[in-house]
């Protein structure tokens, strides 16, 4: 498709697909991660955490065009960029953690998505069964019925440019569920009479030392995934029409979004922390689940299934994108994958896809129903092993070594070094919120029952 057709993003719609990237279920864990690390390293983190990403992005974003930002050939994807700049088997090690991570993510996604829907059925159940009900419901169906809505929407939607109204009505959806929990805690606040919380976290009259170290180490991760959008960074700056520069309209996007994003995960993370203290929940909403009017969290519970959605796509285009461009270099003449036949839609009429993209897409969406399915107690701590082990590679060591390779900074100079010793630190950030996820998924593996299913 001709680019000047399809490049029509604006700073706002680039905006919107960070907001939907990054403003995930994330947000609902950062009262949790706030507990374990208390008022000031919960919130001194959080600014860390947002001022890296920012920075890091802005070195990403220069890395489109091969050479000047502000033009030179382009590169569509974060692997060309590093086919580009670094080369070698780091364009393999590059592509493999993306990839994986994305698939995560899909997984991650899919899992909670059931969770909230399960939320909203179990409202209704204590409403007409009364508080003290089991209301048993199991994840399954609602799993496979995210998953039907996105074999339909990967075939609908078939190039990023195609996702940005979607993007636009997740990142609302984003906004609505976390005003309400902002609301919700704030009330919670007024009817505690008090603020909770300290300044170093959960207290060790709850856990032992050992389990504050890994739980802190877990929140960690938390906070790495909740800013972790640079691995679809240049698949959003592809959409991006210019004149203006798209370096410039991208950094101007970055900096808008995780303005916001900060903005919002400081007032909720903080306030829930407040209202909750050392007990709040992995997921914010769940501390309201007794809550009434229903009606409120049945709202929140359904922007967040509305917000997955389109987040599920947003993460899993450059998937899609990689695989087909990948099938059709490798089989150039395969009808298989390179003749479009008509599909009919009634009353929409007939849209032209390729018979590897209908078998392609729609296996990649079962098989991440069925692992949502197969393991779906592992949701938190997806989360925090993919925010971990992505966070270094992804968003510090392979921007920085771009830039440094683009703007041939030399070696053990002041700005060289500075570099060094930030992807450095950052690694062994990343180390020890892996070590803390591993911790986490090694407990529960001794008192998970795979059977049922029920929640």
């Amino acid at each position: 498709m001709d680019a000047v057709k399809t490049n029509r993003g604006t700073m706002w719609t680039v905006s919107a697909h960070i907001i939907t990237a990054v403003i995930g279920f994330g947000v609902l864990s950062l009262p949790w991660a706030t507990a374990q690390l208390g008022w000031v390293a919960g919130p001194s983190l959080m600014i860390l955490f947002a001022v890296l990403t920012c920075y890091t992005s802005t070195l990403l974003a220069s890395c489109y065009p091969s050479g000047n930002p502000n033009g030179g050939p382009r590169n569509y994807s974060y692997m060309d960029a590093i086919k580009e700049n670094l080369g070698g088997f780091q364009v393999t090690i590059c592509g493999a953690i993306q990839y994986l991570n994305l698939f995560g993510v899909a997984i991650g996604y899919t899992i909670a998505s059931s969770i909230s829907m399960m939320a909203i059925k179990k409202s209704n159940c204590f409403r007409s069964e009364g508080d003290d009900s089991s209301c048993r419901i199991s994840a399954n169906p609602y799993m496979i019925g995210f998953g039907c809505s996105q074999i339909i929407l990967s075939q609908l939607i078939l190039h990023f440019h195609q996702i940005w109204r979607l993007s636009i009505v997740s990142a609302v959806m984003s906004f609505i569920y976390s005003i309400i929990g902002l609301g919700l805690g704030i009330a919670k606040i007024v009817e505690n009479g008090k603020v909770k919380g300290s300044l170093t976290g959960i207290s060790p009259d709850i856990v032992t030392p050992m389990e504050k170290v890994w739980k802190s180490l877990q929140a960690l991760g938390d906070i790495a995934f909740a800013y972790s959008f640079s691995l679809i960074l240049i698949d959003v700056q592809n959409t991006i029409k210019s004149p203006p520069s798209k370096y410039k309209t991208m950094k101007k996007a970055t900096l808008l979004s995780l303005g916001v994003t900060t903005i919002f995960y400081m007032v909720c993370g903080l306030l829930s922390y407040a209202a909750f203290g050392d007990l709040s929940p992995r997921n914010l909403l769940t501390g309201f689940s007794l809550y009434d009017p229903y009606w409120v969290l049945d709202i929140a519970n359904a922007a967040i299934v509305i917000h997955l959605v389109g987040a599920y796509q947003v993460n899993c285009q450059p998937i899609f994108a990689f695989v087909e461009k990948t099938a059709l270099d490798r089989f150039p003449h395969s009808q298989f994958i390179k003749t479009e036949i008509p599909v009919p839609i009634p009353g929409y009429g007939p849209f032209k896809r390729t018979p590897f993209q209908l078998v392609w897409r729609t296996i990649f969406v079962i098989i991440t129903t069925i692992l949502s399915i197969l393991m779906p107690f592992f949701n938190d701590h997806i989360i925090r092993i993919l925010g971990a082990l992505g966070f270094w590679p992804l968003t510090i060591y392979f921007p920085v070594k771009m830039y440094i390779v683009q703007k041939k900074i030399q070696r053990h100079r002041a700005k060289w070094l500075s570099l060094q010793i930030l992807s450095v630190a950052c690694l062994l950030f990343s180390i020890a919120a892996a070590a803390g996820s591993i911790a986490g998924i090694v407990y529960d593996l001794e008192v998970y029952k795979p059977i049922g299913n029920m929640a």
